[in-house]
């Protein structure tokens, strides 16, 4: 069960608002939310849902041995860690091992190793990331373990970000386990913003995937390079508006559970450079690497030569966090590689180009990147690459015009100019017309049976706009809840994550 599936609109979510709401209070309401939790998880993972409370228990009773001791708990420390990688290791990397080592068994003569099909639980990279958090903020004391297994289990489980993000760090909501505030605003402001990342997701990301999908699905050598860039440019924009509308959904839901989640993106298409980029996109990914890799490993105070092996490090095992091939480790190199060069000549040259050749840059190594990322195998990555510049391929004029009707143009249209327009989300400011009053200059004020009446043109455009807002979203959500009603083609593309 996806965000953006009916039986979560219709069904799933207002029961659970409903029977949340309902409950006396805040204990009631975490055991409530838990529970809703691993049935929504239950739908598409039954069979490991035992994982998840494995992992559950396990980081519970972890976290608090951490806390009681005192000359051990480095020790206690890896063995969480090691435990928690171990269950991640088995179920996603199990195969990819195996296929790894096989061509060298079979040189030292130790025979062929039996594969490995181990299926991969949804969403185990992010939850298994978030006990991690818990684990070394408890070991750095900036948190007291959890006491209550319930709490601990609601943190790893709780349903808006379990299979998706944003990956949501223990001390950012340690607090908000047992104390949270949702009135009604909050709850307007989570319901737009989830109306925003579903209509990002159904109206422009998945018109935009089944284009990409069909382009990719064919050998390389059968497109010419037209299409081969229509292929690779529909997906660049199908992950960002997906990732980004799963955030703004994930936000907006716990939002109306009274939970204040972290950002997740900033419009990373508008970056000047691979730094920049990587401060805009998947910002909770990024942020657990540097505070729990790149800095453990010495960041960048121990030397220009140290600084770019350990960027190489974090950003090749950021390839493997995304899915268990040589692609995705080749593509983290490939991004690690180009943080490393900026912080050298590369960024001094690239600081001297025009503004224009900076966001030209950027999108080249984004979108050469995303082949890498996109592509089944390394070697399809390649032949598709290849086809993009002009090397193989076929001749066809006219090929590309298969593929463009009027909703693909319309959603490609969208998504180009939303995601480089960053003033475009002001349409989910949720400053409400009574706090504007307070804040805006007025132009004319009078006195009328001993009241302030105050008039002003910008508090009646205000009122235009969220008027104008309003109708946006609300119109974009009967067009979404229309379009998943309707269409069957409604990707899940975290499967690998």
């Amino acid at each position: 069960m996806v965000f953006s599936s009916s039986v979560f609109l219709f069904l799933f979510l207002p029961l659970c608002l409903i029977g949340y709401w309902l409950m006396p209070g805040w204990r009631a309401r975490n055991l409530w939310l838990f529970a809703a939790s691993l049935v929504f998880y239950s739908f598409g993972e039954a069979h490991y849902v035992l994982v998840l409370l494995v992992s559950i228990s396990l980081n519970a009773w972890l976290g608090r041995r951490i806390e009681r001791s005192d000359n051990g708990r480095k020790y206690w420390l890896w063995l969480a860690i090691g435990a928690n990688l171990l269950i991640l290791g088995y179920y996603k990397y199990a195969g990819f091992l195996v296929e790894a080592i096989t061509p060298l068994a079979g040189i030292i003569g130790l025979g062929q190793p039996e594969s490995v099909d181990v299926h991969l639980p949804l969403g185990i990279s992010f939850f298994t990331f978030q006990a991690i958090s818990y684990i070394v903020d408890v070991y750095r004391r900036e948190v007291p373990a959890q006491k209550s297994w319930l709490e601990v289990g609601l943190y790893i489980s709780l349903f808006p970000q379990l299979i998706a993000g944003p990956i949501v760090r223990y001390n950012d909501i340690a607090d908000q386990l047992r104390q949270r505030h949702a009135d009604i605003d909050d709850f307007a402001w989570g319901v737009r913003r989830f109306m925003l990342g579903l209509a990002k997701k159904v109206l422009i990301a998945n018109i935009l995937g089944q284009v990409a999908d069909e382009i990719f699905a064919h050998d390389a050598s059968a497109l010419d390079w037209s299409v081969a860039w229509l292929g690779i440019i529909c997906y660049t924009l199908q992950i960002y508006f997906d990732f980004s509308g799963y955030s703004d959904m994930a936000i907006g839901l716990g939002r109306l559970f009274g939970f204040r989640f972290p950002e997740n993106f900033n419009h990373p298409y508008i970056s000047r450079s691979v730094r920049e980029f990587w401060r805009r996109w998947h910002i909770s990914l990024s942020r657990w690497f540097r505070d729990y890799l790149y800095i453990p490993l010495g960041g960048s105070r121990l030397g220009t030569r140290r600084t770019a092996f350990n960027l190489l490090i974090v950003f090749a095992l950021c390839g493997l966090w995304h899915g268990a091939a040589w692609n995705f480790l080749i593509w983290g190199l490939f991004h690690g590689a180009f943080l490393a060069l900026e912080r050298g000549r590369l960024g001094a040259v690239l600081a001297r180009l025009p503004v224009v050749l900076q966001h030209v840059y950027l999108l080249g190594i984004v979108i050469i990147g995303w082949v890498l990322f996109r592509a089944e195998t390394l070697t399809e990555a390649i032949d598709y690459l290849g086809i993009m510049f002009g090397i193989g391929g076929v001749d066809a004029d006219g090929y590309v015009m298969m593929y463009l009707n009027n909703q693909v143009l319309l959603a490609l249209l969208a998504g180009i100019v939303l995601s480089a327009t960053p003033r475009w989300t002001t349409i989910t400011e949720t400053h409400d017309i009574k706090r504007d009053k307070l804040t805006l200059p007025a132009t004319n004020v009078s006195i009328e049976n001993n009241n302030v009446i105050v008039e002003s043109s910008q508090i009646s455009h205000r009122r235009l706009g969220i008027i104008v807002r309003d109708s946006v979203l609300l119109a974009s959500f009967v067009l979404s809840a229309i379009y998943v009603s309707a269409q069957s083609y409604n990707p899940f593309i975290y499967f690998r994550f």
